[in-house]
C-alpha cells in the first residue's frame, strides 16, 4: 500500500513520505512559484551520494534555486540507510544486502507525483552524484519508459551493468567526471579509497562507449573547450558530444581535467585532500538542466 503525505501546490520546499513495501520512504519536494496546475511541468529527480540525504543534495546541487528560475519541479528522495540499491551488490551496504526495491520506490513516487501535480510524462529526468549517479544508471536500465534522460556526476558504469542492463528505449546520458576523482577513478577500477572497496567501474570512455552504442550514437565526438574562468585552479573543462543517436538521443561527456569527486559549481563539501577540487568553470546544475530541456521523451 502506498500513501503520499505533503503539502499540495504550495511553492517552496516541503517534506513527503510514501509507505512502500513496509517501509516509510521520504523525500523533499521543491515547487516553483510559477507552477500553474493547468500547464504540464518538468520533473527532476535528484539523488544524493552514499551516506547523504535529500536535504544535502538540495544544498549541494542548488537545483531548488534553478527550479524557481526555470519553472520545474525537483524532488530529492532519501535512500534507505543513506545508500541507494544501485545493483552493484555490495554486501557491506545494507540496502544492497537486503535488496531494497529502490526502483519500485521511484516508479511509484513518479506515479504519485503525476497524480498530485501536472507533471509532463515526457519530461521526467534523473540525476545524481556518486552512488546517486550509479542509481540513475540503474533507472535508465530498468525505468526508461518513465524517465526521459539521465545525468550522472562523479559516477561511472559499474562493471556488471553491461550484462544486466536492458533499457526499453534509447535514453540520452550526460556524464560529468573528474580526471582526479579519488573515489570513482577516471580510468576505471575499484570504487573507494583503500581499504574500502565498493566494487568496480568501467573507465570513463568505456562508460561513454557503452551508452553511445546503446543509443546508436556516432562514436566520433565533437569536442569543445569550456571557458577557463579560474586559470589559477589547475582545472579545465572539455565537452565531448556523441550525437546522431536513435530518437534524437546523444551522450555528452564533460571531462573535468583536474577535478575531483565533486559537483562543479557547488560547494567544496569536504577538503580537497579528501575529495579533490571543485571546478568553477561550469555549474553542473545549469549544464544538466540545459541538457534535459533538449531531451524530452520521444
Amino acid at each position: 500500500m502506498y500513501m503520499v503525505i505533503h503539502s499540495v501546490h504550495r511553492p517552496g520546499a516541503c517534506g513527503g513520505a510514501i509507505q512502500a513495501g513496509g517501509l516509510t520512504r521520504t523525500y523533499r519536494l521543491h515547487l516553483p512559484p510559477s507552477y500553474d496546475e493547468t500547464k504540464p511541468i518538468s520533473l527532476i529527480l535528484a539523488f544524493h551520494g552514499g551516506g547523504g540525504q535529500g536535504r544535502g543534495m538540495e544544498k549541494l546541487s542548488g537545483f531548488s534555486i534553478l527550479s524557481d528560475l526555470n519553472g520545474f519541479v525537483v524532488v530529492y528522495p532519501d535512500a534507505f540507510g543513506r545508500h541507494w540499491n544501485d545493483d552493484r551488490g555490495i554486501q557491506a551496504i545494507r540496502s544492497h544486502r537486503l535488496n531494497i526495491d529502490d526502483v519500485g520506490f521511484i516508479s511509484v513516487l513518479i506515479e504519485k507525483l503525476m497524480q498530485t501535480y501536472n507533471i509532463d510524462p515526457k519530461r521526467i529526468y534523473a540525476t545524481g552524484i556518486s552512488n546517486g549517479g550509479f542509481f540513475c544508471q540503474r533507472l535508465a536500465c530498468q525505468l526508461s519508459h518513465k524517465i526521459a534522460a539521465i545525468a550522472i556526476v562523479a559516477s561511472l558504469l559499474p562493471e556488471n551493468f553491461p550484462s544486466i542492463c536492458k533499457p526499453m528505449r534509447p535514453i540520452s546520458v550526460l556524464i560529468i567526471s573528474g580526471t582526479k576523482d579519488p573515489f570513482v577513478p577516471w580510468k576505471g577500477g575499484n570504487v573507494g579509497v583503500w581499504p574500502i572497496n565498493r566494487g568496480k567501474v568501467l573507465s570513463v570512455y568505456d562508460t561513454v562507449r557503452y551508452w553511445a552504442t546503446q543509443n546508436s550514437c556516432s562514436l566520433s565526438p565533437v569536442i569543445t573547450g569550456e571557458v577557463d574562468k579560474d586559470p589559477q585552479d589547475g582545472i579545465r573543462v572539455r565537452q565531448e558530444a556523441y550525437s546522431q543517436g536513435k530518437a534524437g538521443t546523444e551522450v555528452i561527456l564533460y571531462a573535468i581535467e583536474g577535478g575531483g569527486h565533486t559537483w562543479p559549481g557547488g560547494p567544496q563539501y569536504l577538503p580537497e585532500r579528501i575529495i579533490g577540487k571543485t571546478s568553477r568553470d561550469i555549474k553542473a546544475s545549469e549544464v544538466i538542466w540545459d541538457f534535459f530541456v533538449k531531451h524530452p521523451m520521444e
